[in-house]
């Protein structure tokens, strides 16, 4: 009778260990997977490669602004970064959060595409530096300083920051740009 017993006791051990370790099986399959999935979007970045999987959708957008930039479509590019800045915090069903090295990330790469936009316009026929070129340094400053404030060990922007200034002229005063026609106050223009 003993043995009865000790053998039903053993053989639900036996079933709950082996349950166990299917459970266990299964989970490391599915992280396994997962582990993959996110190498190749890993992959993807680091190359500057274009993420397609539209599981990572804020991955997606950085690489295709990225990309943007390396081929130079600087305004696409920076509008792409820009809108990666305004994104929500947390992304509901994805664990994903922008942090400050990334929004750092961001800023750096927005300063770099108006920088590269600087350089492409940098003089006009007569030797001058262009105007859009002074507003595209102009606008590259703060977006390296802010990537500074974020990420204050950031060697890169730290050097990008000090080639930016010594390319733009010590004497130069805040460069307007035209308005394009669109008023976005109720005030006209001209009118307090």
């Amino acid at each position: 009778m003993k043995n009865t017993s000790y053998n039903k006791n053993r053989n639900r051990k036996n079933q709950l260990l082996g349950l166990i370790l299917l459970t266990g099986l299964v989970g490391t399959a599915y992280e396994v997977y997962q582990m993959n999935k996110i190498g190749k979007v890993n992959h993807a970045l680091l190359s500057g490669e274009v993420v397609n999987d539209e599981n990572y959708p804020f991955h997606k957008k950085f690489a295709d602004a990225y990309q943007q930039g390396k081929t130079g479509n600087f305004k696409i590019a920076v509008q792409g970064f820009g809108q990666l800045l305004e994104a929500p915090k947390k992304k509901q069903g994805n664990a994903f959060e922008v942090t400050p090295h990334l929004k750092s990330q961001i800023q750096f790469n927005i300063a770099n595409n108006l920088f590269r936009s600087g350089l492409q316009r940098l003089v006009g026929a007569d030797g001058e530096i262009h105007e859009d070129a002074l507003y595209a340094y102009q606008q590259a400053k703060p977006a390296y300083e802010q990537a500074l404030k974020l990420e204050p060990t950031s060697q890169a922007a730290k050097f990008n920051l000090s080639l930016l200034l010594s390319v733009i002229p010590n004497n130069i005063k805040a460069v307007a740009k035209e308005q394009s026609g669109m008023e976005i106050s109720n005030l006209p223009q001209g009118l307090p």
